[in-house]
């Protein structure tokens, strides 16, 4: 039992979380991907869940070597790290690797290996923002404050800027969910309110222009029928409203208990079933119950980051945890609400459920911190209790004092 601790760190009810969802995640996809199977492996159901498998065991890895990297390391690099993101960021927007007129990823040379630039820009954002928040606590009374808030300004509004034309729901995503860190880490309201003016203000004129010149190219064309779509399902083409239509069928279908594990048909008409609609898929053959125990999963995931930042004594820790966590429950809860109907379709997957490389392996970076900072607490509270126990009196020495002033 001491040697499973001492592989599995820190927070175990956030290891129980990790587990019982990598354990649906292997269900659904294996569920989910047999249409993908027949049309590109012969047939072969069991080769997408073998990959999908091996990518599990590789994020699990990856929290395990990140839970025992100094978390002070992120603190030193988070310029380096932005220094990093934004080349990747341009490169990935003017020679990335298209998929579906979006340029989003970026081929390794000489590989067919690919990764998206813009999960490293999320790790990379919210490591920054959590720096500029540890460091200016006091707000403005700081002579260089303003200086370092502008600094932080523009590097938010240039990552996400650069994110926006190929992929416009992850810009979104992280932009919200640096403006809940920053109101989290007590950020004045002033200045929190200066950033979403400015956002907002830079997101009607992209789309005011887009629409304008380019109404009917590349990923505007997209945007623009998802948002009609959203907004008036009646006049819109069967084409437009075929995912989400599909996706309904899957929920209703599913009812309380759903159809048993394995028994979905949705899988065979539902685009992308073992990614952005696999919560969908879920609903189906587990029904209503499995759709509760998937959020809760995540809720409970938020709650136990919620505990370790309220006892961390340390500003940039806690702030990090909170950050990396509002960008995974979020995410999550993006892809539940376009699934079922609440958000227009996007292209952001369920995390640790859906199939997919590079958002389970910073998936995989973001647990592995917060493992990490949840075992750095409980070391430095039992160091705590055991000087504790060093500098408190033992019985015979206060009997000893007694008789002495006696």
């Amino acid at each position: 039992m001491n040697n499973v601790s001492a592989i599995f760190k820190g927070d175990k009810i956030i290891w129980g979380m990790i587990f019982l969802l990598s354990v649906v995640s292997l269900l659904a996809v294996y569920s989910s991907t047999g249409t993908l199977a027949f049309r590109y492996q012969e047939g072969n159901l069991l080769y997408y869940l073998f990959r999908h498998g091996g990518l599990l065991l590789l994020g699990i890895l990856i929290i395990l070597v990140f839970q025992n990297i100094p978390v002070s390391l992120y603190n030193r690099l988070s310029f380096l790290l932005i220094l990093l993101t934004i080349p990747l960021l341009i490169y990935t927007l003017l020679k990335g690797t298209s998929l579906n007129e979006a340029s989003r990823w970026i081929t390794l040379p000489g590989t067919s290996i690919s990764f998206q630039s813009s999960d490293f820009a999320k790790f990379s954002l919210i490591v920054y923002i959590s720096k500029f928040l540890a460091k200016y606590q006091q707000g403005d009374s700081l002579p260089t404050f303003k200086k370092d808030f502008r600094l932080m300004m523009i590097t938010l509004f240039l990552t996400c800027g650069l994110i926006l034309p190929a992929n416009f729901s992850t810009a979104a995503l992280l932009f919200f969910s640096s403006i809940m860190l920053l109101f989290l880490g007590r950020l004045k309201w002033k200045y929190i309110l200066t950033i979403l003016a400015i956002g907002v203000v830079g997101i009607m004129l992209f789309i005011g222009t887009a629409l304008l010149f380019f109404p009917d190219k590349g990923r505007v064309s997209t945007w623009k029928n998802r948002i009609e779509v959203y907004l008036n399902k009646s006049k819109a083409d069967s084409d437009d409203v075929y995912q989400i239509e599909q996706s309904k069928i899957a929920i209703a279908s599913g009812g309380f208990f759903g159809k048993g594990p394995g028994n979905s048909t949705q899988r065979n008409f539902l685009p992308h079933p073992y990614s952005d609609f696999i919560f969908a898929i879920i609903i189906e053959e587990y029904g209503f119950i499995g759709a509760m125990f998937i959020m809760l999963c995540y809720l409970i995931l938020l709650y136990r980051v919620g505990v370790i930042v309220r006892f961390s004594p340390k500003a940039f820790q806690a702030l990090l945890a909170i950050g990396l966590i509002i960008l995974l429950v979020l995410q999550a809860m993006i892809n539940m609400g376009v699934a079922t109907g609440i958000f227009p379709v996007t292209g952001q997957t369920l995390p640790l459920v859906s199939m997919g490389g590079t958002s389970i392996i910073f998936t995989g970076v973001s647990l592995g911190i917060i493992i990490n900072i949840s075992h750095q607490l409980k070391v430095e509270k039992t160091v705590e209790n055991n000087e504790s126990d060093v500098n408190k009196p033992s019985e015979e020495q206060n009997q000893h004092s007694k008789n002495e002033t006696t």
